[in-house]
């Protein structure tokens, strides 16, 4: 079932554009199509989806305050209760998440490569514009998004950006103190702006992948596509933004204690005031 992208010589014979490799068994031969590529591309698009939506929701504690999003991050790691060991099904979900992010480079990746050897030429001037931009856009944003990912992580998961600074377990502290820094905070707003993009044109073309396209439901889909992008973007952007204005700060924090491991937090005058009291 692998494909074989063909065209004909002068003599009007199909020559192959590339050899046909080994076929694997099924349903795995099914990913050596374009359809099948595809499907796979949508499909982990809409688990990540799922993840950044997540993500932003549970990130929106920090508005509750220190406690709130700690007892946020603590959830996490407790994850099953006492039937499975401790941070056991948050590195499950961890892995997971790894093995959609792979499979999702890999199909975009591939597809690009079948593209390009097929030597496809769109039909209209109208079309081949649009498709153009977007493919543009998608090729820029996702090299960026994953090298953001790689920088959110050593900063604020494994806390190598920030350092001596960086205190386990306390996601309010490390928060202010990465995003209080002018030059990180630009760092996550130009991040976000190209993952909302990414998400814009990932969330279109992903229901033309699964068979829906319709010009009946098309302006729903771009409505969606439009508003769930937006709701990131605001919800992700918020995030450095009032950091730097001053609503997120750890000068104004209510509790001095980390929830992982017990660690101490930095304190300041008015929390040694508040605990005296």
């Amino acid at each position: 079932m692998a494909q074989t992208i063909s065209r004909s010589d002068s003599r009007g014979r199909v020559k192959p554009l590339r050899k046909r490799g080994k076929e694997l068994p099924w349903p795995a031969n099914l990913y050596q199509t374009a359809v099948g590529k595809k499907y796979i591309m949508a499909l982990t698009g809409i688990g990540l989806l799922g993840f950044v939506v997540v993500h932003m929701i549970g990130n929106l504690h920090i508005y509750q305050g220190p406690l709130a999003v700690n007892d946020y991050g603590e959830a996490l790691r407790d994850l099953g209760g006492n039937l499975v060991p401790r941070t056991f099904l948050l590195w499950t979900l961890r892995v997971g998440l790894t093995a959609l992010f792979v499979l999702h480079i890999h199909s975009a990746w591939s597809l690009s490569r079948m593209s390009e050897a097929s030597n496809e030429r769109y039909q209209s001037k109208r079309n081949y514009i649009a498709a153009n931009y977007a493919s543009r856009t998608m090729r820029w944003t996702g090299p960026i998004i994953l090298l953001f990912l790689l920088f959110h992580l050593a900063d604020l998961t494994w806390g190598w950006w920030l350092g001596s600074t960086y205190v386990r377990g306390d996601i309010y502290h490390n928060v202010s103190e990465s995003m209080g820094s002018i030059p990180v905070a630009i760092i996550y707003i130009i991040a976000n702006v190209a993952l909302a993009v990414h998400i814009y044109h990932g969330t279109w073309s992903l229901f033309q992948s699964l068979g829906v396209n319709n010009p009946h439901y098309n302006g729903a889909r771009r409505g969606f596509a439009a508003g769930l992008s937006v709701l990131i973007l605001v919800g992700n952007l918020s995030f450095p933004i009032l950091v730097q204005t001053g609503l997120i700060n750890e000068n104004n924090r209510t509790t001095p204690i980390a929830n992982s491991g017990d660690v101490l937090a930095p304190l300041s005058s008015s929390t040694v005031l508040e605990v005296g009291s």
